[in-house]
């Protein structure tokens, strides 16, 4: 039987994942914060549970045993911020990089499994008002990649809007991409990492946002500005 970790697992993106997975017959271990969230997942999915802080030594150390031989290992764990940039608190800078970007990478380092995901964003292009938050997602996409000349099969996700606690207490008010809800995600997820593919958007037409940002910045940017 394969064996996943779930990082993020209290909810949004990495409980739909959890329970996809454990749909599949994979066995799941579940970390996050919120214990009693876990608690409930797990009746769902009959894994184990393990509440941990990702951006602290101990915390970290508790996910990293408890991921010890599984197959896949999923950050879903993340945090975000939307504001002008010059009113973000310097601590909430430093929080995001913790928890989006620093950790991925510790708890990777401590467990090289064979096969890692990551919930990224569209915001690897670079987003209004969500500068720091896509710079942690864009961070993740290159260690991804450089990850695959280590031999690590990756797979990095790319949603846009997704209906989660992200948007909890904000209006959303962009034309496009429409929300999608973290299902269509999580199952996006998983089945790229069965297929082996590295990256998939959801929706899949965003994939020609990505292309256009890679080949003609400043037409992108023109777009955005105008349509984002």
């Amino acid at each position: 039987m394969n064996s996943a970790l779930v990082t993020g697992a209290s909810s949004g993106i990495g409980a739909a994942t959890a329970l996809r997975l454990a749909a599949d017959g994979w066995q799941v271990v579940l970390t996050g914060r919120d214990r009693t969230r876990l608690d409930a997942l797990v009746e769902r999915t009959g894994g184990e549970t393990v509440t941990a802080d990702l951006t602290t030594d101990d915390g970290l150390r508790q996910v990293a045993d408890a991921a010890s031989g599984v197959d896949l290992l999923v950050h879903s764990a993340g945090i975000g911020w939307a504001g002008a940039f010059a009113d973000m608190p310097p601590e909430r800078i430093d929080e995001l990089v913790e928890l989006n970007l620093t950790a991925p990478m510790r708890l990777t380092r401590a467990v090289l499994p064979p096969r890692v995901a990551f919930v990224a964003s569209v915001a690897v292009v670079g987003v209004r008002d969500e500068d720091v938050y896509s710079a942690t997602k864009a961070g993740l996409r290159a260690f991804a990649a450089s990850l695959r000349y280590r031999g690590i099969t990756t797979t990095t996700v790319f949603p846009g809007a997704v209906r989660t606690s992200f948007f909890h207490g904000r209006d959303y008010r962009r034309r496009f991409p429409r929300m999608v809800e973290p299902q269509r995600v999580a199952d996006a997820l998983v089945d790229a990492v069965v297929r082996g593919r590295a990256e998939v958007f959801v929706p899949g037409w965003l994939t020609a946002a990505d292309r256009i940002h890679g080949a003609l910045p400043g037409v992108f940017h023109h777009l955005a500005r105008r349509f984002g």
